[in-house]
């Protein structure tokens, strides 16, 4: 028998973690690098040291999102329902959340990596 699952509990707030994180990361990218191509780059306009500031975003924001995702398909595993989780119960609406957060996570981990990508490819500031 599975346990009660309180409503009041039930929150939405969860579903916007992983697009909020990825957001967050790409403002927080873009910002580091323009503020450093217009204030501190040197002559020859190299970007190498804002590279490891990326990454150390790009590895927080992804631990972030994967550990959203993890507790979204721990909430989607719920139980022993069979998918479509369309029924007006408690226990179903619980699973649709954690796997539409599961789905938010991974879309938000992929454009994670996609923003990430631009200081692989971009050597200056020009």
């Amino acid at each position: 028998m599975m346990k009660s699952l309180s409503e009041n509990r039930e929150s939405l707030w969860r579903l916007i973690v992983s697009p909020s994180v990825w957001a967050l990361h790409f403002l927080a990218s873009y910002v580091t690098a323009a503020i450093w191509c217009a204030k501190f780059a040197p002559a020859s306009g190299s970007i190498a040291p804002v590279r490891w500031l990326i990454a150390a975003y790009t590895v927080a924001a992804l631990l972030a999102i994967g550990w959203n995702g993890w507790n979204g398909y721990r909430r989607h595993r719920l139980g022993a329902a069979e998918l479509p989780h369309d029924a007006d119960t408690p226990e179903d609406r619980h699973r649709f959340l954690g796997f539409a957060t599961a789905l938010l996570a991974g879309l938000s981990a992929i454009a994670v990596i996609f923003a990430a990508m631009a200081v692989v490819y971009f050597q200056d500031c020009r």
